[in-house]
């Protein structure tokens, strides 16, 4: 019975103590008096209890909202900047040894590095140049976080918030420019226009029995609609000045 005794307790009080379950995306680093003596992969595992200890290491990519940051761009335009960076943990123990805290860590320098990235650039580029200023940002922040088992895989700009003054401005410059290409567009159309009706004039003068079928066609547009329009054509008004001119030389004789 003793022996018993002795089995169960130490089942209970060394055996029982030393299971520990580690998930499928996590990595276990076992320390031993404060030293680095192994890793547990996923699983059931069991560690020296009292004497050794496990920490448990999360592999899946993790999502790191940057807070909205004010930043003065290179034309001297204030504005603020929220972004997004994703990032894992390829080495378990470097980022338990060579640094305190990884995700606070990553979320102070991706600070850093939006505010130092953008303020190189224009506002326009900054607005048009989204994907080339990601990549700095994640190339960037991937070469400072390396040495502490860290891959920054994707930083994303996720919104760009402009002064008021600002946004007015910009909008009647885009007003502006839309009606610019809409007054060239105009012209075009004009110029385009009187070229048709000069090539139009042209084939007339040359035959003008073309202007007569041309008022004859106008005419039956206008009967249509069954109104009471009366039109004097150039011809008939050209006839009424033979007339007059014929009665005047016929008083004088």
């Amino acid at each position: 019975m003793t022996i018993l005794w002795l089995v169960i307790l130490v089942f209970v009080f060394v055996v029982l103590p030393g299971f520990r379950v580690v998930q499928q995306y996590e990595k276990g680093v076992v320390f031993r008096f404060g030293k680095i003596v192994g890793l547990k992969d996923p699983g059931l595992a069991w560690i020296i209890p009292y004497f050794e200890w496990l920490k448990k290491v999360d592999l899946r990519t993790i999502t790191l909202p940057i807070p909205p940051q004010k930043i003065i761009t290179k034309d001297n335009v204030s504005v603020d900047i929220s972004a997004v960076a994703y990032y894992q943990v390829t080495d378990a123990v470097k980022s338990i040894v060579a640094i305190e805290n990884v995700m606070a860590a990553i979320n102070q320098i991706a600070q850093t590095t939006v505010r130092n990235i953008v303020g190189r650039f224009q506002l326009d580029e900054v607005l048009s140049e989204r994907d080339t200023i990601n990549q700095e940002i994640r190339t960037v922040l991937d070469e400072r976080t390396e040495p502490w088992g860290v891959v920054v895989s994707v930083v994303e700009i996720k919104d760009i918030e402009l002064p008021e003054n600002m946004q007015r401005a910009m909008a009647k410059q885009a007003e502006a420019e839309r009606e610019k290409r809409a007054k060239i567009i105009a012209a075009e159309g004009e110029f385009l226009s009187a070229q048709k009706l000069s090539e139009a004039a042209d084939v007339i003068a040359q035959h003008p029995i073309a202007l007569q079928l041309r008022n004859l066609q106008t005419m039956a547009e206008i009967s249509v609609e069954k109104n009471s329009t009366i039109i004097f054509p150039a011809q008939f008004m050209s006839t009424v000045k033979d007339i007059r001119k014929f009665l005047a030389d016929e008083s004088i004789k």
